[in-house]
Parts: C-alpha cells; sequence; structure tokens
C-alpha cells in the first residue's frame, strides 16, 4: 500500500455523481490521515529495542483499550520519539495544511456526532479540505519514507526500519510505555 494506492478510493468518490461524495471523499480523507499518523507513531514505537515480533500482540492490544487518544495525541507522540518532528517532514506549507486538518477534525465532529457546522459548507468547500488533506499526507509520506523508512500508509507498522533510527525518547519495557502513553498520549479528562 502507498499513498497513491490508498487514496484511490478517494478519487473514485471525487469523479461519482453520488450527491454524497463531497461528504463521502472528505471523511474518508480524514480518516486515511488520522491512520497514517497512528501507523508513523505505532512504527516508531516498535523501533525501540525493547519490542519484537513477540510484542505485537501487546503493542495492539494496548492501542485497542486507550479510548481517549486522538489525531494530537498520536501527533504529540509521534514528535516525542522521532529524530524529525512532523512539522519538519510536512515542511513550508505545515502551518497551513495542520490548520486545515485542525478544521476538519472540528467539521467531522460535528457531522459525525449528527450536528450541523455554522459555517455552510458547499461540495466544493469539503473538496478544497479533501485536497488539503491529500497534500498533507503525500508530503508526509514522502518525506517519513526519506527520514524513518517508512510513509504510514504500508500495511504492517510493526516492523523493523531498514537503518536503526535515532529515537529520541525510548522505551526499555511496557511499563515506561504505558507511562509515556498516559502522559504523551492521552487527551485531558474534563473535570
Amino acid at each position: 500500500m502507498s499513498y497513491s494506492s490508498e487514496f484511490q478510493t478517494i478519487e473514485l468518490l471525487e469523479k461519482s455523481q453520488a450527491e454524497t461524495r463531497a461528504v463521502d471523499a472528505f471523511a474518508l480523507a480524514l480518516i486515511k490521515a488520522e491512520r497514517q499518523l497512528r501507523k508513523l507513531f505505532t512504527f516508531l514505537i516498535f523501533q525501540n529495542s525493547a519490542f519484537d515480533r513477540e510484542s505485537v500482540a501487546e503493542l495492539r492490544n494496548t492501542l485497542a483499550k486507550k479510548k481517549a487518544i486522538y489525531f494530537e495525541g498520536f501527533l504529540r507522540g509521534f514528535n516525542e520519539i522521532s529524530p524529525v518532528p512532523v512539522d519538519q517532514l510536512v515542511g513550508a506549507d505545515y502551518t497551513d495544511l495542520r490548520k486545515a486538518l485542525d478544521e476538519a477534525i472540528a467539521i467531522r465532529n460535528k457531522v459525525f456526532h449528527g450536528q450541523v457546522t455554522d459555517q455552510s459548507l458547499s461540495r466544493e468547500d469539503l473538496f478544497h479540505y479533501v485536497n488539503q488533506i491529500r497534500k498533507w499526507c503525500q508530503l508526509l509520506a514522502n518525506t517519513a519514507t526519506k527520514e524513518i523508512g517508512y510513509d504510514g500508509f504500508g500495511r504492517n507498522s510493526y516492523r523493523k526500519a531498514a537503518t536503526r533510527l535515532r529515537l529520541r525518547c525510548t522505551f526499555s519495557n511496557f511499563a515506561e510505555y504505558g507511562v509515556f502513553w498516559d502522559r504523551v498520549l492521552s487527551r485531558p479528562r474534563k473535570k
């Protein structure tokens, strides 16, 4: 799987005559961006010498059990571990694309909860977000491949990099990973 094959379904939606094509493409593009960042994060986690093939099930279970983990948490986690933070991987367009992603996430959250946004978004507006998300994913995929050896779209993120990465944060065991998870990735609970 690669960036281009990952976005083929979205291209089909864009070219379709389906009445909901913009909303469908928008939602799917955002899911793909969030998934890409999660997979980049899990790829970096797996680079720790404490984790090997026998650790995969427990790493997946840890991820599955966590409830309050969202895009911004994976972004914080990636940046704490990665030798190159996401803003540098995305490059000069990071600020604009990140703003578009944040807006898209807020819109999606409203739509997915059956609410209405106050923006009266047109089909063209939604496709604009799709293009911004696509650009984010492509820039991130291309540079991440060069810098860490994985684009976030390959099927197996639980694999070792071809060359050893110099991670900014490492773990010796699952307990340290759990502390990191709670400290960095979890969204603070509302009081």
